[in-house]
């Protein structure tokens, strides 16, 4: 309340619900910034309607440009930076890790420095539960930001008590975001399928958007500086066994109606 909340990646699945939570907290101002530059006019179009009277920017710019990001972040001053903007496509980073590195490593290097010669308060970063023990060049990118943004912490802390606050959340697959299988199935089974499954015996941890986005609000509030929040992200799930439940939600019989 009363803050200047700033959000990177804000017009993603993950950024835009957290706009959609933060603005029932009456914040002094939300600075929405993303290269997205359709997906930001869409969030500008939804809070236009749903008249939420609290005051918004919008902010067209790249994490990979540190030059914008000292720019914005100078002009609005913000307390509090959510951090969502990544790349996150697993298959797609393997065919381009320099960007992945530029983006998910370099982008949270300038924007945590930033944070802390502006004196921002508090940042959140959102991880991937692919930074455990990382076999992909995606998991590895968010798994290097990590310990950054904590090595930054642990070194401010030692020599300045009022330094900004990192805190970095961590949570598995989120149904129906962008790129999840949820919107996958779907157009696979509107087609009349098949719907792909890599593997009969994977499993996924599933929560919901607004579930993860609350939690990554609650580890915020309550993170001292320097944690990594895991989510409990409940019972996994397997996947076959959800593209069964979709197919026999929109009305048809797996393997009979629409093959896996």
């Amino acid at each position: 309340q009363g803050k200047v909340v700033m959000i990177t990646g804000a017009a993603g699945s993950i950024g835009s619900e957290i706009v959609r939570q933060l603005v029932n907290y009456k914040p002094k101002l939300i600075v929405l910034y993303d290269n997205a530059e359709t997906p930001l006019h869409n969030l500008r179009l939804e809070l236009e309607e749903r008249k939420t009277h609290c005051p918004y920017v919008l902010c067209i710019g790249d994490m990979r440009n540190r030059s914008r990001l000292e720019n914005v972040i100078t002009t609005y001053r913000p307390n509090i930076i959510y951090h969502a903007a990544a790349y996150k496509h697993v298959p797609m980073m393997e065919d381009a890790p320099s960007e992945c590195v530029m983006a998910n490593v370099m982008g949270t290097r300038y924007i945590a420095d930033l944070a802390v010669e502006n004196g921002v308060e508090a940042f959140v970063m959102v991880s991937t539960d692919k930074a455990v023990n990382p076999t992909k060049v995606m998991g590895a990118s968010k798994r290097i930001a990590e310990i950054y943004v904590q090595s930054l912490f642990r070194k401010m802390a030692r020599t300045n008590a009022s330094t900004t606050k990192f805190i970095t959340t961590r949570f598995g697959n989120v149904l129906g975001s962008n790129g999840s299988v949820i919107p996958l199935f779907r157009h696979q089974i509107e087609k009349g399928g098949p719907v792909t499954v890599t593997h009969p015996d994977i499993i996924r941890y599933f929560m919901t958007i607004p579930e993860a986005c609350q939690l990554v609000l609650e580890a915020g509030s309550m993170g001292e500086g320097g944690e990594i929040f895991v989510f409990d992200m409940g019972r996994p799930v397997k996947i076959v066994d959800l593209a069964r439940k979709m197919i026999r939600l929109a009305g048809y019989r797996p393997e009979i109606d629409i093959p896996i």
